[in-house]
């Protein structure tokens, strides 16, 4: 049986400033915690059904979590779960400080992202790069914090694949020197047309905003997905998925 004092715990991660005080954040569901525990997060504990525990005992076996692992019920599980439907398991994972690595830089395109708010957006947005193999995401301080549990859900699974770093932009683009920095404008050269090769940051705002004007100074080649119709902006996280594929078709 889970303790009153575990549930305010669990229940306090979904608030930022506590996932800073603890270090610690929530992931939940049976495709994204078995991710966890193959990726290099350590699990602090894991809380689920018997049912998965039985199917999963092998898994829990393989990377020693058993004695982390804590049977509930269905009531218990509804009272730490962030999701409207709670399914199954929750694990609470450690936020461990990492810094990147500028032999990856060096050799590849990485994502920097202004100012974006939307959970499911950044979440969409890590799991594109994940598919398009980019090891690296920057955020801007402003963004949504990358461990709020709607962005871990909609990621599903790719946060454990690709590192998110917050820092200021203008910092980050004014040392990077391995490459150019292509910036997503509504005015700028035709990205059909236009290389984007890496290494390479490439820049992509807020769907409502653009990239920020602090920001601006440091795009070296401003570049534009091509518009026919009517609408007035493309989603971020569309933009960016666009962006990546016509990046990295050579």
């Amino acid at each position: 049986m889970i303790s009153k004092q575990q549930i305010k715990f669990i229940q306090s991660l979904k608030i930022k400033k506590y996932r800073q005080q603890y270090r610690a954040f929530i992931a939940e569901g049976e495709k994204i915690v078995p991710e966890m525990l193959q990726s290099s997060v350590p699990v602090l504990g894991l809380y689920a059904l018997p049912d998965w525990i039985q199917q999963h005992t092998a898994l829990l076996k393989r990377h020693n979590c058993l004695h982390i692992v804590q049977e509930i019920t269905d009531g218990e599980l509804n009272k730490i779960s962030s999701l409207e439907t709670p399914n199954c398991v929750l694990a609470i994972g450690s936020i461990a400080p990492q810094l990147p690595d500028d032999t990856v830089l060096q050799q590849q395109l990485c994502l920097v992202l202004d100012d974006i708010k939307d959970p499911g957006n950044l979440g969409t947005i890590i799991r594109t790069a994940d598919w398009f193999g980019i090891p690296y995401v920057f955020c801007s301080p402003e963004c949504v914090d990358v461990f709020n549990p709607k962005v871990v859900q909609s990621a599903m699974g790719s946060l454990f694949r690709v590192k998110v770093f917050y820092q200021p932009l203008p910092s980050l683009l004014q040392n990077y020197r391995h490459g150019p920095v292509f910036g997503a404008l509504l005015n700028g050269l035709n990205a059909y047309t236009t290389p984007i090769q890496a290494p390479a940051l490439l820049v992509v705002g807020s769907e409502s905003h653009g990239i920020s004007g602090e920001v601006l100074p440091h795009i070296q080649q401003a570049i534009t997905i091509p518009r026919r119709g009517g609408a007035e902006s493309l989603n971020a996280a569309v933009a960016t998925g666009i962006l990546c594929a016509l990046a990295l078709r050579r």
